[in-house]
């Protein structure tokens, strides 16, 4: 009875009508559960999560005739490449000029070649060339002269082979000096890094050196120019040097004294001394191209001649461009000696 009781109760108890309002049920797919008028539907994606995603709302207005109208509110994800699209789309790129110039500049600095790694400091620098200066102002004024003088002649008593020999002496012993200079101010800064004073015959330089050969017609109107924009004072006495003593002479014997003297000896320790130590040095203070161009110059006021100062600058530049792509020393010694050949050759016409 008391089950029966409990099943009539149960059966005769009205349900509760609930009290919360209606819900409209979505249909859309993607829906995830009912919601009020005003919705919000999310929709999957099956992209990777590593793209980046842009937010687009749209609203939607539905017309009711009880209800107020309200807006539904849609959530879409939209990769942002493609929101972006009309964008790049639109741009114009322009030539900037400027910029073309300095990628064409940076190209041949790269050509050119890197930076030294220079051990020492500016003193040592200026230590190594002053005191070349010094030795070579020494040697050729005073210590030859006194020596030969000390063996019972002078040099304006000698012959056009005496005299060749003399410049022969004379410049050994000046590149030596110089070499003995650089030994023995670099000597703490030993080992030194395996790209300073290097000779090799290995590499593409003699591509460089061709193409610096033909500059020598170039450097010949330089020397033209020079002498019609500084031409020689008339107070100033025209002399003959002894080599060109010795050509005039064609004394074959004092002729090839003069030819090691000028093929050999001066491009070998000139070399040494202004793209071997200068020009890499001074790469620690300034850019390559700016060392190139100050060595030359500096080379070109040892030799101590104003009329020659515009192609000897051009030359020095021409075996410093050569000397810093090669990393080699026998490539700018070999362009020097055959310049210094050419002007021989070019006297003995």
């Amino acid at each position: 009875m008391l089950s029966s009781t409990c099943s009539h109760s149960l059966i005769r108890r009205p349900f509760l009508q609930s009290s919360a309002p209606k819900t409209r049920v979505s249909t859309r797919p993607g829906a995830l559960y009912p919601i009020s008028r005003s919705f919000r539907i999310f929709e999957s994606h099956s992209r990777p999560s590593s793209t980046r995603w842009t937010r687009i709302s749209c609203f939607r207005q539905e017309d009711s005739s009880s209800e107020t109208p309200k807006a539904d509110y849609i959530g879409h994800l939209v990769p942002e490449e493609v929101v972006k699209s009309e964008f790049d789309d639109s741009k114009v790129v322009k030539k900037d000029w400027g910029f073309t110039l300095r990628e064409a500049a940076d190209a041949v600095f790269r050509a050119i070649g890197s930076r030294w790694s220079v051990p020492w400091t500016a003193e040592t620098i200026m230590q190594v060339m002053l005191l070349w200066v010094v030795a070579f102002w020494f040697i050729g004024s005073w210590m030859v002269p006194f020596a030969a003088h000390l063996a019972g002649f002078s040099r304006e008593s000698l012959t056009f082979r005496g005299q060749a020999l003399f410049s022969l002496v004379t410049d050994v012993t000046e590149g030596l000096a110089g070499i003995v200079i650089l030994y023995r101010c670099l000597s703490r800064f030993r080992p030194l890094p395996p790209d300073w004073f290097k000779f090799s015959l290995k590499g593409t330089w003699q591509l460089d050196v061709a193409l610096g050969c033909l500059m020598f017609p170039l450097v010949n109107r330089l020397s033209q120019f020079n002498l019609n924009l500084l031409p020689l004072l008339p107070s100033t006495p025209v002399t003959i040097s002894s080599v060109e003593q010795s050509i005039l002479a064609r004394d074959p014997v004092a002729m090839a004294l003069y030819a090691v003297v000028v093929s050999v000896c001066a491009p070998v320790w000139e070399e040494i001394v202004f793209r071997g130590f200068l020009l890499p040095s001074l790469t620690k203070y300034m850019p390559v191209w700016s060392a190139i161009l100050v060595s030359s110059v500096v080379f070109a006021l040892a030799h101590f001649n104003v009329q020659r100062m515009l192609p000897l600058i051009f030359l020095g530049v021409v075996m410093g461009v050569i000397f810093a792509r090669s990393r080699n020393l026998l490539p700018s010694m070999l362009l020097h000696s055959l310049w210094n050949g050419f002007v021989f050759l070019d006297l003995m016409k």
